[in-house]
């Protein structure tokens, strides 16, 4: 299951409401000609699909260009140079590595001391590639969940092609096999949570009524080893209404615990303590609050004020007390981080002892130690944290150590992977290999002004001896929603497919996003989600202003979310731009939330089935189409297995301008789920697609 100015032409929509609203009820009273494209495996869908991609694969796949990039960028990613990034479990330490050799990846494990080593030895745990030809089948690996504290039995989530849908298998690490007759989840969005050897807590699809419409579990049960699932016993049975229903063991020694999580809706949940008699007490927090159980405490990130024993503390704040504490009607909470006008809490990680935070300061992190003490919590600088870059912390085992992990990594640096013991030196472990010539390049932050003054960052990544002559070849791309942040980040395929080419590459922050936390986010929700793409608009104004490129060679990329801001700048601000791709993208905004995952977006967009239709309709590239326009050329990608956003989104907006005469392509790949393709080739082959099509639009060399 993730910024615009230029207002001129949503300016003339608002102003023409009434007769678009007329419009539009016109549109709606029409059946939609393209509704069959919504049958996902249909064989006329499919049909289409395949001519479709012939097309593309033909005019983009054949050149010479095309070849050189993808077989660099499946180079980038079979590397065996770049950093296996670890997990702890028990005495070991745990990768999943994709290569040439292993296309759909190998889980494999080794010591710490081994990974130290430039070359570590690895010791192969389950082999998927392996597995798949045994069982004639498609897994993608999902990920483990082993049981504590003896780390022999996992939960194997495996799923058919990618999709959100999945299975879990029972696995025993000691035999290195699938356990005969242990836990088994048949394919269906949901999980396992072991509870302990014998009892597991089982949120899937149990029949007809036991799924949301969002498609995601309604029912939580515990289940007992050795009886059938339909035996299972309910723990919590949430609404029609809600999004998404678990439950959950904390297994953290001297503090277990169980919980059964409600999500209503995005930003909305509710979280119960769950006794050994099964007795429910929910956490009275606020349900718009991220709420954390560590050990003895209980966090809360606020997305809204929250006012308790006459005090009231600040949207975007971390707060922190005693669970037990609060549990008991207590409502005594410190601060730990509060915002300002350029911060937010970007993560809160907790170690053994500590917590580190992890803030962001104009989009740049910042991190900090603190510590519980008697009289507070006090706050020490995290020794030895890089100056520069995106800076990312996990913690290497919670429940026993305060050694976390440290990623730095920003545009044109590899990134690096540390250990530290909290207090002391970093010990760099890893760096990714250079993947392409950096040394040409500049990364500079600079802010557009949006239609309604406010000031928008973003980061541009350009030749130190660029031209202001408006010529550079640019790539800017978007996502502003769901209040996820897009910082610096090192990537062997935009640097190889576009920077070391000489084209600028562009990142917008744009409202809907997280960078300013909460108030960044909330800005662009529901009726105000233009203000996201006035803003990507500005960004590209200013682009233009400032003579870094001109809208003919100013190309635009984004996915999910970020594909339906493709989708509004094609049809709201076509004058801006010279190539747009649009990537497992959201478009038909009138029937997203009956397609898949939709209805689970609905806090995000509103209910198209409401009045919330008026203000939708203005943002739902779908129907904001106009034959009579002219609109850049487009690439439309998405994969048929993406069981979360449909890919009649893509299919049905491509077939609306290609029948109406555009210069659009369309691809779709047969798996990958929403990340679009499902081993490393795919993603090569898609890149490729995607660069090759930029380049040849924009005029690059």
């Amino acid at each position: 299951m993730t910024r615009r100015t230029t207002g001129a032409l949503l300016a003339t929509v608002l102003a023409t409401a009434g007769a678009a609203s007329a419009q539009e009820a016109a549109v709606q009273q029409t059946p939609d000609p393209y509704l069959w494209l919504e049958d996902v495996t249909g064989d006329r869908a499919l049909a289409w699909v395949r001519e479709h991609n012939a097309k593309t694969e033909a005019e983009l796949a054949t050149t010479t260009r095309f070849h050189s990039l993808e077989t660099q960028i499946r180079a980038i990613l079979d590397s065996d140079a770049k950093i296996p990034a670890v997990e702890k479990i028990g005495p070991y330490y745990y990768n999943f590595w994709k290569d040439a050799q292993h296309e759909r990846g190998v889980w494999r494990r080794t010591t710490l001391e081994e990974y130290r080593k430039p070359h570590p030895q690895w010791e192969t745990v389950l082999d998927v590639d392996a597995l798949n030809a045994k069982e004639n089948a498609k897994w993608v690996f999902h990920g483990a969940n082993c049981l504590k504290p003896d780390y022999v039995r996992c939960l194997i989530a495996l799923s058919n092609g990618g999709s959100d849908a999945d299975v879990t298998r029972e696995f025993d690490l000691s035999t290195k096999s699938f356990v005969e007759g242990g836990f088994f989840r048949p394919e269906a969005k949901g999980g396992l949570d072991w509870i302990d050897r014998d009892h597991v807590y089982v949120y899937t699809d149990f029949g007809p009524g036991s799924m949301t419409p969002s498609g995601y579990p309604r029912i939580a049960k515990e289940w007992t080893r050795g009886t059938p699932l339909a035996s299972a016993t309910t723990v919590y049975e949430g609404t029609n209404d809600d999004m998404y229903i678990a439950a959950l063991h904390d297994s953290t020694p001297g503090f277990e615990r169980d919980f059964v999580s409600r999500t209503i809706a995005f930003y909305n949940d509710e979280l119960y303590l769950r006794d050994k008699d099964g007795t429910l007490a929910k956490i009275d927090a606020p349900n718009s609050a991220q709420k954390h159980v560590h050990r003895e405490w209980l966090a809360l990130e606020l997305r809204e004020p929250y006012t308790v024993n006459e005090k009231t503390y600040k949207a975007g704040s971390l707060i922190a007390t005693k669970f037990d504490d609060f549990m008991a009607g207590k409502r005594d909470f410190e601060v730990l981080f509060e915002p300002d006008e350029h911060t937010s809490l970007a993560g809160v990680t907790w170690t053994r002892h500590y917590a580190v935070l992890n803030v962001l300061d104009d989009v740049k992190n910042r991190l900090s130690v603190l510590t519980p003490t008697a009289n507070g919590w006090s706050r020490t600088p995290f020794t030895g944290a890089p100056a520069f870059g995106t800076l990312g912390v996990t913690a290497v085992d919670p429940d026993e150590s305060d050694a976390v992990w440290l990623t730095a990594t920003d545009y044109l640096t590899p990134t690096t992977l540390s250990l530290a013991t909290l207090g002391q030196q970093p010990e760099v472990l890893k760096t990714m290999p250079t993947f392409f010539d950096a040394t040409k390049d500049v990364i500079e932050q600079h802010f557009a002004t949006s239609k309604d003054g406010t000031k928008v960052p973003y980061f541009i990544v350009r030749p130190k001896d660029l031209k202001l002559d408006g010529a550079a070849p640019t790539l800017l791309y978007g996502y502003g929603g769901f209040e996820i942040s897009l910082t610096p980040a090192y990537s062997g395929s935009v640097g190889k497919g576009w920077l070391e080419q000489g084209g600028v590459y562009v990142v917008a922050n744009i409202r809907g996003g997280g960078e300013y936390g909460p108030r960044w986010h909330q800005a662009a929700l529901k009726a105000n989600r233009h203000k996201a793409y006035e803003d990507f608009a500005a960004v590209a104004q200013d682009l233009i202003a400032r003579k870094i490129t001109s809208p003919k060679h100013l190309g635009i990329q984004g996915g999910s979310n970020g594909g339906l801001l493709m989708g509004n700048m094609l049809t709201q601000y076509p004058e801006l731009f010279g190539a747009v791709v649009v990537q497992v993208p959201l478009l038909d905004m009138k029937r997203y939330s009956h397609l898949l995952a939709g209805a689970s977006w609905m806090a995000e967009y509103g209910d198209p089935d409401t009045s919330d239709w008026d203000f939708i309709q203005h943002f739902s590239p779908y129907h904001l189409f106009d034959p009579a326009k002219t609109y850049p050329p487009t690439l439309f990608m998405t994969s048929t297995r993406d069981d979360r956003v449909h890919p009649a989104h893509a299919r049905k907006m491509a077939a609306k301008m290609l029948d109406a005469g555009k210069n659009v392509r369309y691809y779709e790949n047969i798996e990958g789920g929403h990340g679009g393709a499902a081993d490393n080739a795919q993603l090569a082959h898609m890149n490729a697609l995607a660069y090759t099509f930029l380049w040849s639009t924009l005029g690059g060399k």
